[in-house]
């Protein structure tokens, strides 16, 4: 089984959100991260890079497979996980605590088109 907090927001393509006011605090699910396997890079945008809901904001590299990261929210990146340069496997030991980027939203309501926990754990089928 894996690991679903309640209180987050999460896409289709197993991204989660935790909203912080207008910001959203973006990371991969942990179900994400058990099908990938031993994560080895994570691609990660600049700090002022625009991103847009349903489009790649970087990627996941494993010893398994490479996998794109589809940003669940529209608006400008304030903040990336530089920890996780030197260290993607943060990604297996805590998927919710490796969060890797903060996005200020430009439209809030795209958060209403993401699945709450119950939803989430429906679409992978736990």
């Amino acid at each position: 089984m894996s690991k679903i907090l309640e209180g987050l927001k999460y896409s289709e393509s197993h991204e989660w959100v935790k909203v912080e006011g207008n910001v959203a605090v973006v990371g991969v699910s942990d179900f994400a991260q058990k099908e990938m396997g031993d994560i080895t890079y994570v691609d990660m945008p600049e700090v002022d890079d625009e991103v847009s809901a349903g489009e790649e904001f970087g990627a996941l590299e494993s010893v398994k497979a490479s996998s794109e990261l589809i940003s669940p929210v529209s608006g400008k990146v304030v903040e990336v996980n530089g920890e996780l340069e030197d260290a993607p496997e943060k990604v297996n030991e805590d998927a919710y605590a490796a969060w890797i980027i903060k996005v200020e939203m430009s439209d809030a309501s795209e958060l209403d088109a993401l699945l709450d926990a119950a939803g989430y754990k429906a679409q992978i089928g736990e």
